[in-house]
């Protein structure tokens, strides 16, 4: 007799769409994944987020920075959101990753709003080489804890 394997992933509900648009509106730094445009290995670094006013992360990048070409070059990427929780296990606090779409967002028109959010970014988010980046979300894939997994579509993740 074959035994049937049970789906961990569990159908998405308002509370995993609560949860995971509170992480991204929580969150002020993430773990960026991009495919260097040299190597084609994957790369990974951490960089400031702040929610847009859609819901989709935005974050301030130099053009100086690797991850910088590499979105330039291929701006299909992935987010790691998840603020470090309190004790215990860091594998039983929430996390959510993003399939996402690294895109110029409007510098000029939402500087308030990022700056209200990062005020720190002030000493820096008027200089010429930044751009203001818009993550559109294609997928979400959400960790609630232990035995709480989610996959997510950009209507689940967008306000």
């Amino acid at each position: 007799m074959t035994e049937r394997k049970t789906d961990p992933i569990r159908p998405t509900d308002d509370a995993a769409r609560s949860l995971a648009r509170g992480l991204i509106a929580q969150a002020r730094f993430a773990a960026l994944g991009v495919i260097d445009p040299d190597t084609h290995a994957p790369m990974v670094t951490r960089i400031a987020l702040v929610p847009g006013l859609d819901g989709a992360p935005l974050t301030l990048i130099s053009g100086l920075s690797a991850h910088t070409a590499a979105l330039a070059a291929n701006p299909a990427c992935s987010l790691l959101i998840a603020e470090p929780g309190g004790k215990g296990d860091p594998l039983t606090h929430a996390r959510l990753t993003l399939q996402a779409r690294a895109e110029p967002a409007d510098k000029g028109a939402l500087r308030a709003h990022y700056l209200s959010l990062y005020p720190k970014a002030q000493l820096y988010y008027d200089f010429e080489d930044f751009t203001l980046i818009r993550f559109a979300p294609r997928a979400g894939f959400l960790n609630g804890g232990f035995g709480k997994a989610y996959r997510l579509s950009p209507g689940d993740l967008l306000v």
